[in-house]
């Protein structure tokens, strides 16, 4: 499996971004001594905003006969009709969706009204670990605590960098 931290988020701008380098460093810490996983610096590397139909589209270039799968939560896979090229996404590689709660399969296929591609969709089920980057970065700026919720090394990474710390002493992890 592999990661591809963003380079430059396209759709949202997150408060306090310590930029494509960091989550590089993130995400090399989360999978680290895993030899399933592998940290590609695919988008870090590559300039201006990140899309994924770009990325799939070099993945695809580089290794044409490489099995592409996408894995989502539920919450973006109901938002992929706001993508850019949706349908072009779903030709690139298959998507395979992990519930999210309140958001069932029904759910994202009715959101996704009838994309060319979405009948191919696959839906799995996972123990829900319900942590997002977004919690993280919150609990870190209002001084909580983010241990057990993330791989130690991260958890270590982010307290010793200062990441998401708010201005105040004491507001790491």
């Amino acid at each position: 499996m592999r990661f591809l931290p963003v380079g430059e988020a396209p759709h949202r701008e997150v408060e306090q971004d310590p930029g494509a380098e960091t989550r590089v460093a993130l995400c090399e810490h989360a999978v680290a001594g895993d030899p399933r996983f592998e940290v590609s610096r695919v988008e870090a590397d590559r300039p201006g905003a990140s899309y994924t139909v770009d990325t799939l589209r070099f993945l695809r270039e580089r290794a044409p006969d490489d099995e592409l799968t996408l894995i989502l939560g539920a919450d973006q896979a109901s938002n992929l009709s706001a993508w850019r090229e949706p349908e072009a996404v779903l030709s690139l590689a298959g998507v395979a969706v992990a519930a999210r709660e309140g958001l069932e399969r029904e759910a994202v296929l009715r959101q996704l009204g009838g994309l060319s591609g979405s009948e191919e969709i696959i839906f799995f089920g996972m123990p829900r670990v319900d942590v997002s980057s977004s919690m993280v970065r919150e609990r870190v700026a209002s001084g909580r605590p983010i241990r057990y919720l993330l791989p130690e090394s991260v958890a270590n990474y982010i307290e010793s960098n200062g990441l998401y710390a708010a201005a105040t002493p004491g507001g790491a992890a």
